[in-house]
């Protein structure tokens, strides 16, 4: 073997030994979180996200509804409990076309925004505040209210003002501005 062919093998296998770790970090950098049939980017923000959920399209017309795009579309970050749409359809009849009529839009930013706190909470971090706590987390949210969190088995739940509980289905969906996790339950302010 050559001088040549030493050198241009020893690249070779150095751009092969390397090919891996650089196709590891490139994949776990944008690995998304499946809901509602569609991949949940890291890398985009919570509304660009959301609106490829099938399973969030009540959520979506209501945020689009309060006029709320725009604040969620902010580097926040922000820790969302995002109902799916089978958690509207439990509400009573009629209470989700009453909040998407223009005059109760106030009422609607109020129970979206009850749904959102400050700051970027992933699940670990809610179980240790729930730990810490003593078996309760409080968390206050954007419309002023509060949240309590609590562990049942492995899962997390919510419980709002009303005693409502909602749990979350599926954690951790990491977005550019926080984080979002899936609920079972619409949760509701004073």
């Amino acid at each position: 073997m050559t001088l040549r062919n030493m050198k241009l093998c020893a690249a070779l296998g150095l751009a092969l030994a390397a090919t891996p770790v650089i196709a590891l970090v490139s994949a776990s950098a944008v690995t998304a979180v499946m809901v509602g049939g569609a991949p949940m980017y890291p890398t985009k923000n919570i509304v660009e996200n959301a609106i490829n959920s099938k399973d969030h399209t009540t959520l979506v017309a209501a945020v689009k509804a309060a006029g709320l795009v725009n604040t969620l579309e902010q580097p926040g970050p922000f820790t969302v409990f995002a109902p799916v749409n089978a958690a509207f359809a439990k509400l009573p009849k009629g209470t989700v076309e009453t909040l998407l009529k223009p005059e109760n839009k106030s009422m609607l930013v109020k129970v979206l925004t009850y749904h959102v706190v400050p700051g970027r909470l992933s699940a670990m971090d809610l179980k240790a505040d729930v730990e810490a706590g003593g078996g309760r987390a409080i968390l206050k949210t954007v419309e002023g209210g509060t949240l309590t969190v609590t562990q049942v088995g492995r899962r997390l739940e919510i419980i709002d003002a009303k005693g409502d509980r909602s749990m979350v289905t599926i954690p951790d969906v990491n977005q550019s501005n926080g984080v979002i996790h899936v609920v079972d339950t619409v949760l509701l302010p004073q």
